[in-house]
């Protein structure tokens, strides 16, 4: 290791942690250094990780905080443990949302889109990415993200639309995109198509309007039930189940559709549910998904009734140029002045709004570009059927097969102005499409040069399917392909599943012959405390930028990590979060608290190799040691198998528990003793362990460790390109602890917090004298007691401690202390030190309150029904507490005895 010169006073740590003065210069320090910086040709193992590319017009949200420090806690990881690490850094250019920004911006002008006219306008938004689409990046940058950032690409980088033109052209020309009329999502404010995840579902309030269609030449009619009557100008059928016996004989005959005086066939289909309502159901294939498929398993026509901008069109009769809420009442009054409503309820229901604006999305009949998409899904299910591509956690692995096997075309098509524009030309002579990588000069049918580019853009998505070989130069062949591709993993969140992960594997494998990633990692949602999905509605949303500049970024991260399990939703809280900058500022104290200790410390050549002579070590010097093995031994085990609240859990435990809690007090009266074999011994295996602590937190932690390691004794150049420590890598230093050691300060230990305990419970003060009497179970626990006595004096306060067999308990309080075969009764006599009838009285109370527990367990554990149905670990558990409780319960009746 460089730079292991001696601690002088002025490399002393700060008097308090303060995240704000630190985690910029050391960022900057780490960018100019070039430690995030992967090499194309390394002989290093590769390992590499996409980013998923925010939206440039965003900000960091929590879900960004989750999603980013798990990727940077591997990348961080992997870098450490000697990897030609990757972090492969991007941001989308967010058609619909990007073109809203910059169109909000217009209006307070007075203008539009189509005042300035498409060049202008993109000139517009190009102006407005290079002044704000950075914003995003520099707050990556505050969180940690140590991504490759010369590799920088947006998706609407010269290179990325070479790929996305190149990709759109292929699949045309094999026939898997075509132009088609279909149903789509279409926001009237936006004037364009959305995919399902720019579709916001809400709970709205509003009315069940049960409607009657008059049967023809018949003085029947069918009472269909609808939250939007106006859709109704657009119905061409009634359906009802083809064995209803209700409707049977009327199946073929012609219904009238009200207000318009139109026969529309009744069709017998099974998706009708008999038991729902009326059973039966209105037809509108121009504005309902469902129906939609109905129209074409019985060649129903299709009926658009509105305009692009959401208003009524002509085949609205007297309705044209109405919105749909205007038509809605008018159509209601109509059928009411015709005693056609047979009631209204009042009916909650869930409606589709934009993401992006709010407006209330329809279901819209339209000309669109698609992929033919079950070509491209089959080898995807093969891939993950094999377990080529594997899912992690497992369980999603099953949500993905079902989706691909009943997968739906791709309408790739959006009317915007903002994006990958669509490269195909349509020949104004002979009408000729003509799809070509680059602007065609005149048709390859007609050699006419009339021609006319498309005008829609490609969904977001297109261009984000490519990401993980587009970002790499593809269709070149680089060297950062054959190096990085496929990639190691994608961190994403469930909810994209289908519109990212699956389109990735897709393309990959149709365009690189390969998969994109070989683990497709998961993970939930951050809720608030109390559960709730986070919106600006409830006003639950949290600021995480806010949150580092108030707490630090190291809390934040690690506030997280501590709750990432199984995929399962984080419910944050920033009381949580509090908890975790204590514990950055605890590590901060213990830091500050060892590097006086260390200021004479002599740095041994050997450095990080280092070992102390096993003649001078002491028992908490080699039960430390013990622990930090079992620790590495723990995080290398988690973050290979991704449970990173494992992980940050047995960092937290060792740091706080073994290392601040226990070792350092052990310690302390052999820090500021005289010079001696020992003290060098402990002086070493301090500077040893703090320099293991740093790096097995780095990754979690980043910007403390860091700051700390510099100050450090036993230190390298920067925590980024240090040796992450495992069992495997670190056994020159392990050899150092000793298991059998460990397991005789475990039992020092024990005795220490048993006789804390006593005092606790009984109310005595921390400042009073007692005596302790410790009775082993046979000589060899006498021997460890009697070496370590004057730890016990120290460390539980007490006035002395004798240790053999005593006559009688009587007024005592008792612990007993079991490890393994060795076992101690920790006495204290407990006369004069406190009222032995309110003792008595509160331990009876204690009992009653377990018995309470006990009942309600035995109850549960008594009802065979319950230990059938219940989880297995759960009825486990029920059964370990019982055993636990029943203990306890005997112990105090015991200690009633004593006090008597």
């Amino acid at each position: 290791m460089a730079d292991q010169s001696e601690n002088s006073p002025e490399q002393a740590l700060g008097d308090r942690y303060s995240p704000q003065d630190v985690e910029g210069p050391i960022y900057k320090n780490w960018e100019e250094k070039g430690y995030f910086k992967a090499q194309d040709q390394s002989t290093k193992p590769p390992y590499c990780i996409i980013l998923p590319p925010p939206n440039v017009t965003g900000s960091l949200h929590l879900g960004h905080a989750l999603n980013h420090t798990i990727q940077d806690t591997l990348v961080r990881w992997k870098r450490m443990s000697g990897f030609n690490a990757l972090w492969m850094p991007g941001t989308d250019h967010a058609g619909i949302a990007t073109q809203n920004v910059v169109e909000r911006e217009l209006k307070k002008q007075g203008k539009t889109r189509k005042d300035l006219g498409r060049e202008k306008f993109v000139e517009k938004v190009w102006e407005w990415k290079k002044t704000y689409g950075d914003r995003i990046v520099h707050q990556m940058k505050r969180l940690g993200d140590s991504c490759d950032w010369e590799r920088l690409a947006f998706t609407l980088d010269e290179d990325v639309s070479k790929a996305v033109r190149k990709v759109f052209t292929s699949l045309y020309r094999e026939g898997l995109i075509y132009q088609g009329t279909r149903l789509v999502n279409w926001c009237p404010r936006c004037e364009t198509a959305i995919s399902d995840l720019e579709v916001e579902h809400r709970e709205v309030k509003g009315s069940l309007w049960h409607i009657r269609y008059p049967v023809r030449n018949s003085t029947k009619h069918l009472v269909v039930a609808t939250t939007r009557p106006e859709t109704m100008l657009g119905d061409t059928a009634v359906a009802v189940h083809p064995e209803d016996p209700r409707y049977i004989e009327l199946i073929g005959q012609k219904a009238v559709l009200p207000l318009l005086d139109k026969d529309i066939p009744i069709v017998g289909d099974t998706f009708v549910d008999k038991e729902f309502g009326s059973g039966v159901v209105k037809i509108t294939p121009a504005h309902d998904f469902r129906d939609y498929e109905v129209a074409k398993r019985h060649s129903l026509q299709m009926i658009n009734i509105l305009t692009t901008n959401g208003l009524l069109n002509e085949v609205a009769g007297p309705y044209k140029g109405l919105s749909t809420l205007e038509a809605r009442k008018k159509i209601v009054e109509d059928l009411e002045a015709l005693k056609l409503i047979e009631k209204i309820e009042d009916y909650t229901h869930s409606i589709g709004h934009c993401e992006r604006c709010n407006t209330v999305v329809e279901p819209f009949l339209s000309e669109q570009w698609f992929v033919k998409i079950k070509p491209l899904a089959t080898p995807a299910l093969r891939v993950v059927e094999s377990g080529t591509v594997v899912f992690e956690p497992e369980q999603w692995t099953k949500t993905y097969l079902h989706w691909m096997n009943n997968i739906t075309d791709w309408c790739v098509s959006r009317q915007l102005w903002w994006g990958h524009r669509i490269p195909a030309w349509y020949c104004g002579d002979c009408k000729h499409v003509n799809v070509a990588e680059n602007a065609p000069t005149n048709c390859e049918q007609c050699k006419g040069k009339n021609l006319r580019q498309d005008d829609d853009v490609l969904d977001t998505w297109f261009s984000s399917g490519l990401w993980p070989f587009s970002t790499m130069g593809w269709p070149e062949d680089t060297e950062t392909q054959k190096t990085f591709f496929p990639t190691n993993i994608v961190v994403t969140g469930h909810e994209i599943i289908f519109f990212w992960v699956a389109r990735m594997i897709m393309m990959a494998l149709h365009f690189k012959k390969d998969v994109p990633f070989r683990t497709v990692y998961l993970h939930g949602i951050v809720r608030d405390s109390q559960g709730r999905k986070m919106s600006k509605s409830l006003g639950n949303t949290v600021d995480p930028l806010d949150l580092m500049d108030k707490h630090g970024t190291d809390a934040l991260r690690f506030t997280i990590l501590t709750q990432i399990a199984n995929s399962r939703d984080l419910k944050f809280s920033e009381q949580r979060l509090e908890g975790y900058r204590n514990f950055m500022n605890k590590i901060w104290n213990a830091a500050r608290f060892s590097l006086t200790a260390l200021n004479d410390f002599q740095v041994p050549a050997e450095g990080v190799l280092a070992v102390p002579k096993k003649s001078n070590l002491s028992l908490p010097d080699k039960w430390i040691v013990f622990k930090l093995k079992q620790t590495e031994e723990a995080i290398d085990s988690a973050l290979e198998q991704m449970r990173f609240a494992d992980a940050a859990n047995a960092i937290y435990s060792f740091v706080w528990h073994d290392f601040c809690d226990w070792y350092l007090e052990f310690v302390k009266p052999v820090m500021y003793g005289p010079a001696s074999g020992e003290r060098e011994a402990t002086q070493l295996v301090l500077a040893q362990t703090l320099n293991r602590i740093m790096r097995l937190l780095h990754p979690m932690a980043p910007f403390i460790t860091e700051a700390i390691f510099a100050k450090l004794p036993i230190k390298s150049e920067s925590l980024v390109i240090e040796k992450y420590p495992t069992v495997e890598n670190d056994k020159v230093w392990l050899s150092v602890g000793s298991e059998d050691a460990a397991k005789e300060l475990e039992l020092v230990k024990e005795v220490i917090a048993a006789i804390r305990n006593i005092r606790g419970e009984n109310g005595i003060k921390p400042g009073q004298a007692i005596q302790v009497k410790l009775v082993p179970s046979d000589g060899i626990v006498q021997k460890i007691l009697g070496n370590n006595k004057t730890s016990v004096l120290r460390m539980a306060k007490v006035e002395d401690c004798f240790i053999g067999e005593v006559e009688s308990l009587a007024k005592c309080a008792v612990t007993p202390v079991i490890l393994g075969d060795w076992r101690v009764q920790v006495v204290v006599p407990l006369e004069g030190l406190i009222d032995m009838e309110e003792e008595i009285k509160r331990l009876a109370k204690t009992i009653e309150k377990l018995q309470k527990d006990v009942d309600l367990i035995s109850g549960k554990l008594g009802n065979a029904n319950f230990v059938k149905n219940a989880p297995e670990d759960v009825v486990v558990q029920d059964r370990e507490r019982l055993v636990e409780l029943r203990a306890k319960i005997e112990n105090l009746r015991e200690s009633q005895l004593r006090l008597r």
